[in-house]
């Protein structure tokens, strides 16, 4: 039995929440392999060489997979699948966009977002926006998985010495074409990996209230998140986004101004370590799940906050 991870990176550097699909991975048992597929990926497969339990690296280089199209991605899984039990990739927008594709054209199920690992076919993932937990076994032959990264801890990004081995790209699909992209940029740490994340919700009441909350991140070294119902009116970019629609966080601290608590957004935040609400409902769902509330004017005790960490 042999468990290849899929690897996330910008060609240039391995995306951390890999490492939390290794650590599931683990748990599954058998070789673990991890498949770096980009174009003049060398230098992330090296990375992937150190990371602690890894027996191979597998490096497909190719134009094709320059900017990760899923359609391609797929194509290669497919080749490869013969020689593995299991195949496993982070739930992120890109796990989430390859692994569906992969899992079809192999005509096994997915099983999404797992929790954790009973053994080699039985595994634990949310249902009902993570209100209950299922407990799920597969026969198939071939188990295309993606991984709930908050669930699981790291891997040791170093320590490992696994051998690199280049294997051919299947080539382009021919089902679909890179146009561009356009990067938000920002000095503060990455959403999903933030140790503190301050987020919105309706009750900011508009897109320009958010900088109250950009200046408290700001003491806090903090990444700024937003509910749903945030983005959908348009106060902020969907970037932002913290929810079962949007990116899963467990920081350290999160904490959810003018935030109701919808399932949808519990389902993305409520494993975080201390949570923090400010509403000035005292009836808000948020108050539920949160170790700490204040009932309070957000436009009061924010920067009220910010102004006693400045001191």
């Amino acid at each position: 039995m042999s468990v290849l991870v899929i690897a996330e990176h910008d060609n240039a550097k391995l995306n951390p929440a890999t490492l939390h699909a290794v650590t599931a991975a683990q748990k599954i048992g058998g070789e673990l392999h991890i498949l770096v597929a980009g174009s003049n990926a060398a230098a992330v497969a090296d990375e992937a060489a150190k990371i602690g339990g890894v027996a191979k690296v597998l490096l497909a280089d190719d134009a094709a997979y320059a900017n990760r199209l899923p359609e391609n991605l797929a194509k290669l899984l497919v080749g490869l699948a013969a020689n593995y039990s299991h195949l496993v990739a982070t739930a992120t927008a890109t796990g989430k966009n390859v692994m569906p594709r992969a899992a079809a054209l192999l005509d096994v199920q997915q099983i999404s977002e797992i929790s954790g690992v009973e053994n080699a076919d039985t595994f634990v993932r949310p249902i009902y926006a993570g209100n209950a937990m299922a407990t799920v076994q597969s026969g198939d032959k071939v188990k295309v998985i993606t991984v709930r990264a908050t669930a699981f801890d790291a891997a040791p990004a170093s320590g490992g010495s696994a051998a690199v081995e280049k294997v051919a790209g299947a080539g382009d699909s021919g089902l679909s074409s890179f146009v561009g992209q356009e990067l938000a940029k920002s000095e503060r740490p990455e959403l999903t990996s933030a140790r503190v994340v301050v987020s919105g919700g309706r009750g900011m009441q508009n897109g320009d209230n958010f900088k109250l909350l950009d200046s408290l991140a700001d003491k806090l070294n903090a990444a700024v998140g937003a509910s749903r119902a945030a983005v959908d009116a348009g106060f902020v970019p969907n970037t932002y986004q913290v929810g079962q629609t949007g990116k899963i966080v467990a920081p350290e601290l999160y904490i959810a101004v003018g935030i109701s608590g919808a399932i949808q957004h519990l389902a993305g935040m409520k494993d975080s370590k201390v949570i923090v609400a400010i509403n000035k409902d005292e009836d808000a769902p948020i108050f539920q799940v949160a170790d700490y509330g204040l009932v309070a004017d957000l436009f009061q005790a924010v920067p009220e906050l910010t102004n006693e960490l400045s001191k």
